[in-house]
């Protein structure tokens, strides 16, 4: 006895069920609406499974835009009329949502986009990933109890299925927390489109950073230009093999900016001028050029222009 089949009798009201059958067979519906579809995609089937199907919004019967809801066409609101396909079996005869389907790319999108049409959604024609050809269904799996993608413990693994580099940055000693579950890809980046650069949430890469590192947003009186211009400028934001997420080592980070003649740190010869064959100073061993420049975020000290206090 199929259990999915008599839920959905229980579950569904009267009026998602009141089928008109010449009216439905005229433009190809099945008279028995998911019935006719759960005689093959049942509980038992080997690549579907119905009954985590009816663990999600999309067959809730209480919610009026579900394909499930009071008048919904249930199954076919997706897949489209599914008459041809109960009787020959075959898949060119409904949208499967696979890349075989006979429905293109942008029709298969259309069907999830005139549902989900909504703020988040609405530069999806500005993103990468509408110009990289990818479907709703690459990125979602609507027939899972819980879709992967819309998990923060498991989201970064769908994005990192295609994101090969930000996957291996990530494995750095160096990261944001997204293997510990603690992040998600989607706090970064908006993975519907984005007229920001990267798809970020945010307009810049560094109000994105700041929504989260709120003590380096500023203002402050004295501020380091790199950091009011752009994080990135320091920091690689998918992973390091530097502390702190450091795109190189101090001082030479330091030092693609900032000149070291005349400083403390550069060898001096006998007469005390730069040069020589010796070491630098002792001032940049450890924590190099900030043992004493500590403020590199900018410096609210009256006395703070050398960001040193």
């Amino acid at each position: 006895m199929n259990i999915t089949r008599h839920l959905l009798r229980a579950l569904l009201p009267l009026a998602a069920l009141a089928w008109q059958p010449l009216a439905l067979a005229q433009t190809g519906y099945t008279t028995e609406g998911a019935d006719t579809c759960l005689e093959c995609h049942d509980d038992e089937s080997s690549t579907y499974s119905a009954k985590a199907l009816f663990k999600t919004p999309h067959a809730h019967a209480g919610n009026k835009r579900s394909p499930f809801g009071a008048g919904g066409l249930q199954c076919e609101a997706c897949h489209g009329p599914g008459a041809a396909h109960a009787k020959n079996k075959k898949s060119a005869s409904i949208n499967t949502f696979k890349a075989d389907s006979k429905t293109s790319l942008a029709e298969r999108n259309q069907v999830c986009m005139s549902c989900h049409e909504g703020s988040t959604r609405s530069a999806w024609h500005a993103g990468a990933h509408e110009r990289a050809n990818l479907s709703c269904t690459d990125c979602h799996k609507m027939h899972q109890e819980r879709d992967p993608v819309l998990t923060k413990a498991s989201e970064p693994q769908v994005c990192m299925s295609c994101h090969k580099q930000q996957r291996a940055d990530f494995q750095k000693s160096s990261t944001h927390p997204l293997r510990q579950g603690k992040m998600a890809c989607s706090d970064c980046h908006n993975a519907h489109g984005s007229s920001a650069p990267a798809m970020l949430v945010k307009t810049t890469v560094n109000q994105t950073c700041t929504s989260c590192h709120a003590e380096k947003r500023g203002p402050v009186l004295w501020e380091h230009a790199p950091v009011a211009e752009d994080c990135g400028l320091c920091h690689s934001p998918h992973g390091s093999v530097r502390a702190a997420l450091l795109t190189k080592n101090p001082p030479l980070l330091c030092q693609e900016c900032h000149s070291s003649a005349g400083h403390p740190s550069v060898a001096r010869t006998a007469d005390g001028l730069p040069g020589g064959s010796g070491g630098g100073a002792i001032y940049v061993v450890g924590g190099s050029c900030s043992n004493c420049h500590s403020q590199v975020h900018g410096s609210n000290h009256p006395a703070g222009a050398k960001l040193m206090r």
